[in-house]
């Protein structure tokens, strides 16, 4: 089983393990309820969706109308202005088929004329409060792709007292000094504010480039269950992050095994050597 922390200050005891719902956005009904009922059992206890993850909320809403609701729940708006992230605040909401929300996030906030308008006067966060006085939610967070990630969700939580936060991690990306430094720097907060810090893209090899795309995810991943083991440890070996899992469904069981099966962090020679026994190569530099 995977264990549990407490995420952030929502007195909720998350698995470290999210079960990430874009693997649910392009398959069928019957294959997304295979793969909730193995996050499931596996003791996941959180799913993370969006409305910009394809029909990820219809399976998960199905699966919710024919079991109810027995996790956490968060979904994200894309859009930057009060009235856009309203309507899709209810869309989501009726896709999911509940009449609340545990999380709801401000999707991939980087880019800085969009993060301006998003939380500036009439932006999507004045919706989101919105929504929470309504008790359309319950709590308000934070998602970013990017080496900037981190240092604009920084600045992010001394505009507003975020609930938690989300940017990609990994040994690969560590490599970046400058962005692990950021990084480090958000889990501080975290421990100041209770901030919950969630993270992303933990199994990436490389970018596709010009090789044939084999996987629903937009990177080429790992396959390997060592491999995956390794990344997998890497991550859940800092206590103060949350993992989530991964965009495809035959990769996702591998990453549940990894997090069921955490110990203790990998060893240092054995991360740099996968480095360069699988020319891995970073995302976002």
């Amino acid at each position: 089983m995977i264990d549990q922390r407490l995420f952030g200050r929502t007195n909720h005891a998350s698995s470290r393990a999210l079960l990430g719902g874009a693997a649910l956005g392009k398959i069928a009904q019957d294959e997304a309820d295979a793969a909730i009922d193995l996050a499931l059992g596996y003791g996941v206890n959180h799913i993370d969706t969006a409305p910009s993850y394809g029909e990820s909320e219809l399976r998960i809403g199905s699966w919710i109308q024919r079991h109810g609701k027995t996790f956490f729940l968060a979904t994200k708006t894309g859009e930057r202005t009060a009235a856009k992230a309203r309507e899709e605040i209810q869309r989501s909401l009726e896709r999911l088929d509940v009449a609340q929300i545990d999380l709801l996030q401000l999707h991939n906030l980087v880019e800085p004329q969009e993060w301006e308008i998003a939380l500036g006067p009439g932006g999507a966060l004045e919706a989101a409060i919105a929504a929470r006085e309504e008790g359309l939610v319950r709590f308000i967070g934070i998602t970013g792709h990017g080496v900037t990630a981190p240092s604009m969700h920084t600045r992010a939580l001394a505009r507003f007292d975020f609930d938690s936060v989300l940017a990609p991690y990994s040994y690969l990306m560590a490599q970046n000094a400058q962005y692990l430094a950021d990084f480090d720097a958000l889990v501080q907060i975290w421990g100041s504010r209770q901030v919950a810090v969630q993270t992303i893209k933990s199994i990436v090899r490389a970018p596709w480039g010009e090789r044939e795309r084999t996987r629903a995810t937009w990177y080429e991943p790992l396959e390997d269950q060592n491999d995956i083991d390794l990344a997998v440890r890497w991550v859940l070996s800092n206590p103060n992050v949350f993992l989530n899992t991964v965009g495809d469904v035959d990769v996702l069981p591998r990453v549940l095994s990894a997090a069921s099966r955490f110990q203790t962090q990998p060893a240092g020679p054995a991360m740099r050597a996968q480095l360069t026994r699988l020319e891995m190569s970073p995302l976002f530099t």
